[in-house]
């Protein structure tokens, strides 16, 4: 019998919460332009990603993409998900309940292969890193790590629970 390894994350600290939240109100700002740069990234670096994007899936061109009122709009809505999961980093329930609705959705609506939730979150901390230099310490970076893998973490137990199965 296979068992499944679903990774766990690891409690993120009161400290490691702050870095997090200091760090992303500066990301938050600029949230459009900081996620439009995410996704590009994302479909630069994963093209197979695009397909689930009717919209924007034949698009190459990342000034193409970066133009894209669909992209943008979807920038948008990956910026707010983030954004209220930061905002309640001392609310388990809230964080949870949010990245279960995310994981639901791409799971039963959008089809999205799980580990695409990887890769962007390793997108995103790549992209925050190069954007705010002098804010991404050693300790940022293992704070934001945690971060990624909270919501990996979270996404997966909800394709999990709806029995995905591609």
């Amino acid at each position: 019998m296979e068992i499944e390894r679903w990774e766990r994350s690891e409690e993120i600290s009161d400290a490691e919460k702050k870095v997090i939240q200091e760090i992303w109100s500066r990301v938050y700002a600029n949230c459009e332009d900081v996620g439009v740069s995410i996704l590009i990234r994302f479909f630069v670096n994963f093209p197979s990603a695009k397909q689930y994007f009717s919209q924007f899936k034949h698009m190459e061109d990342p000034l193409e993409m970066e133009r894209s009122l669909q992209l943008r709009k979807h920038a948008r809505r990956v910026m707010g998900a983030i954004n209220t999961v930061v905002e309640n980093l001392d609310d388990s329930e809230k964080v949870s309940s949010v990245l279960a609705l995310v994981g639901k959705a791409h799971a039963l609506k959008h089809k999205v292969e799980p580990i695409y939730f990887k890769k962007l979150t390793g997108v995103m901390l790549e992209v925050i890193a190069e954007e705010y230099p002098n804010d991404f310490t050693p300790e940022a970076h293992g704070a934001w790590t945690k971060m990624k893998t909270l919501i990996y973490t979270h996404v997966t137990a909800a394709y999990k629970e709806v029995g995905w199965a591609q």
